[in-house]
């Protein structure tokens, strides 16, 4: 059990300030409250949050770690004309040169990211064809080791053949029959009717839902008018894929007005990236006609939510009527999300706690201009993720990140190697 003395709690949804300590009971399912328990454990851990804000951690609705070693990494001679050619001449060689050691190495970094910007759930969409089976696992195990709690899925596509596509189901069925997760898909354009096919079927199975990029570049949709004769919502619509809980679709620029109803009246989520998003330059998000299930994530871009809370809000308002608190709003979604899924991991123990001497009050009603344009990731002092302290005082508790850091450098270098060749 952690006590928290002296801080205040901020509560999540109204802002409301509530200056009292706080006893945190570990375990997944497990809760905190304002009371101390009848019978104090030996082993408690007391830290003094004197001046300090206590809130309800954060989470990622939309992570690629396998990107985790690629900042600084070796470009294309011929810089890519279009967001395609980006994923051929960049992305699509990085996923096809990760092994396990790669592929835990960027794990590892990524959950390190996550907990120390206060992240303690992440929900990731993973790639890598020259190394299918097993991938899911070793994602799996890192995130278990640093102590964030996760929803996998698997990249599903048949741009490495038919051979592929079923190697990645087959990871898929063999990770699910173990863990909570999603079925991944890549996008429209590169997954045939049969491949669709059967990951509705496995997604069903399963009771869970389908993860996967939609109209993140006009390509996706102009390949499915032209292969299919609709969109790519409608496509999805016919093969089942909103008969199903829990849908994840990701980023939904170029949707139009009829797939926006279709996603709006079905139980299916958005996960946008504004980050990525200019990056690729493919566009801005807007939400229009979409209902309220929209989730932020970052696309493997970093694993810090609040600079992404940050871009949703200073480059969305330009494409959308969007308040700051609508966007606070997008960032916490992923907690219902979570909730309506029967998601474990997902409890009220997960707390972030940040030092954060404003020069000005911080009061209920001003909450939110703090968020958006003084609070920072580099305030966040502890992290207690399922009842558990993984951060302490800004230092990762669970590994030495030393050691995650040293051998991340030694596998990126292998992975840029694997790039220039």
């Amino acid at each position: 059990m952690i006590c928290l003395k002296n801080g205040t709690y901020i509560e999540w949804q109204t802002f409301e300030q509530i200056p009292l300590d706080i006893w945190v009971e570990e375990g997944e399912g497990a809760s905190f409250s304002f009371k101390p328990p009848d019978n104090i454990p030996p082993n408690l851990i007391t830290i003094d949050c004197t001046g300090r804000y206590i809130m309800r951690s954060l989470g990622n609705a939309h992570q690629h770690a396998y990107s985790a070693l690629c900042t600084g990494m070796p470009q294309p001679e011929v810089p890519p004309a279009s967001f395609v050619e980006t994923l051929q001449k960049i992305w699509w060689r990085v996923d096809s040169a990760l092994d396990a050691d790669m592929i835990r190495a960027s794990a590892l970094v990524t959950a390190v990211a996550a907990a120390k910007s206060g992240s303690t759930f992440v929900i990731d969409h993973h790639a890598s064809p020259g190394f299918i089976k097993g991938s899911l696992d070793i994602i799996a195990r890192a995130f278990d080791e640093v102590g964030i709690s996760h929803l996998l899925c698997y990249e599903i596509t048949d741009r490495n053949g038919l051979k592929g596509a079923r190697e990645g189901l087959a990871e898929t069925e063999r990770y699910l029959s173990q863990r909570q997760g999603l079925v991944g898909l890549h996008a429209s354009f590169t997954v045939g009717e049969q491949t669709l096919k059967e990951a509705v079927a496995l997604a069903r199975n399963f009771n869970t839902g389908i993860h996967v990029h939609v109209a993140e570049d006009g390509a996706d949709e102009n390949h499915c008018r032209q292969t299919y004769g609709k969109s790519v919502a409608e496509r999805f619509a016919e093969a089942g894929v909103f008969e199903l809980k829990g849908n994840i679709f990701a980023h939904g620029i170029h949707l139009n007005a009829i797939e926006r109803r279709l996603i709006a009246k079905s139980d299916t989520w958005m996960a946008v990236n504004f980050d990525s998003n200019l990056n690729n330059g493919v566009g801005a998000f807007s939400g229009m006609g979409l209902g309220p299930r929209i989730m932020l994530g970052t696309d493997g871009m970093h694993g810090d939510m609040m600079a992404s809370a940050r871009t949703a809000w200073f480059s969305g308002k330009g494409y959308e009527a969007i308040t700051p608190a609508r966007v606070f709003q997008r960032l916490q979604m992923i907690h219902l999300y979570l909730a309506a899924n029967k998601i474990k991991g997902n409890s009220d123990n997960n707390l972030m706690v940040l030092n954060y001497d404003s020069p000005t009050p911080l009061i209920q009603e001003n909450f939110l201009g703090h968020w958006f344009y003084s609070l920072h990731a580099r305030h966040i002092e502890h992290v207690i993720a399922n009842g558990r302290l993984i951060v302490r005082e800004g230092h990762l508790t669970t590994l030495d990140e030393a050691e995650v850091m040293a051998e991340a450098r030694i596998q990126a270098l292998r992975l840029w190697g694997e790039l220039k060749n």
